[in-house]
C-alpha cells in the first residue's frame, strides 16, 4: 500500500527521535551493572564547606525527610529521630555548638538507643548503625536535588542536648548540613578524589 506523505513524514520523524536517542545513550556512561544515574548521584556528592543563604524548597525538604524515614534499619525497630534545625534563632543556638557552614538548613540525626536492637552475641546497640543509614539516605537524596551537603561529626554531643532540650534523651550521632554551595569555597576540596583502589580495600576470600 502505498504511504501518504504525511504517514512518510511520521516515519521519518520517529526514525530521527531514535537516532538523537542513541546520540544520548553514546553520551551517557554506562555500567556493568545498576542504574546510571545513581552512580552519577554518587560521583558527584561532595563536603561542602560553604554555602549561601539560598533557601532549600519545602518540596525538596520534605522529599529528603521521607528518604531518611525509609531508611532500613537493624530488626526494623526504627529508633532514630530527625531534628529540622532552619529557623534563624535555632540555627544561630546551633553555631554555637559547631560550625554549619553558613547552611541554611540542618538536619540533626539520632536515637533513643534503648529502642535499638541489641545483637545479643556482644550487646553491641545498632543505634549507631541506624543513624548512619538514615544519614546516608539523606545525603544520597539531597545530592540527587542538587543541593550540596556536609555530613558533620565534629561536636559536643552533651553540648547538643543541653542546648535543645528537645534531643536530650536520645544519642545524637551526626548532622547533615544541606542547602545551596556558596560561590567562593562551596566546592569539592583537593582530597575529594582521592581513592583507595580496590585492591586496597577489598579482600576476596
Amino acid at each position: 500500500m502505498k504511504k501518504t506523505r504525511t504517514s512518510r513524514m511520521s516515519d521519518i520523524s520517529k526514525i530521527m527521535d531514535r537516532a538523537a536517542f542513541a546520540d544520548v545513550q553514546d553520551m551517557i556512561t554506562k555500567y556493568k551493572y545498576g542504574s546510571d544515574a545513581f552512580m552519577r548521584i554518587l560521583e558527584s556528592r561532595y563536603s561542602c564547606h560553604a554555602f549561601n543563604r539560598h533557601a532549600v524548597s519545602e518540596a525538596k525538604l520534605d522529599m529528603i525527610l521521607e528518604a531518611g524515614r525509609l531508611a532500613p534499619s537493624a530488626k526494623n525497630f526504627q529508633p532514630t529521630r530527625i531534628w529540622v534545625i532552619k529557623s534563624e534563632e535555632a540555627l544561630a543556638r546551633l553555631n554555637t555548638v559547631c560550625d554549619c557552614y553558613g547552611a541554611p538548613v540542618v538536619l540533626v540525626v539520632g536515637c533513643r538507643n534503648e529502642e535499638a536492637w541489641v545483637r545479643p552475641y556482644d550487646g553491641i546497640n545498632a543505634g549507631k548503625t541506624d543513624a548512619a543509614i538514615v544519614l546516608t539516605h539523606l545525603m544520597l537524596t539531597a545530592t540527587d536535588m542538587d543541593l550540596a551537603n556536609m555530613w558533620i561529626w565534629d561536636f559536643n554531643p552533651s553540648k547538643m542536648r543541653e542546648t535543645f532540650p528537645e534531643m536530650r534523651e536520645h544519642g545524637i550521632y551526626g548532622l547533615l548540613a544541606i542547602g545551596h554551595p556558596a560561590a567562593d569555597g562551596g566546592k569539592p576540596t583537593e582530597r575529594h578524589a582521592q581513592r583507595k583502589p580496590l585492591e586496597e580495600m577489598v579482600t576476596m576470600l
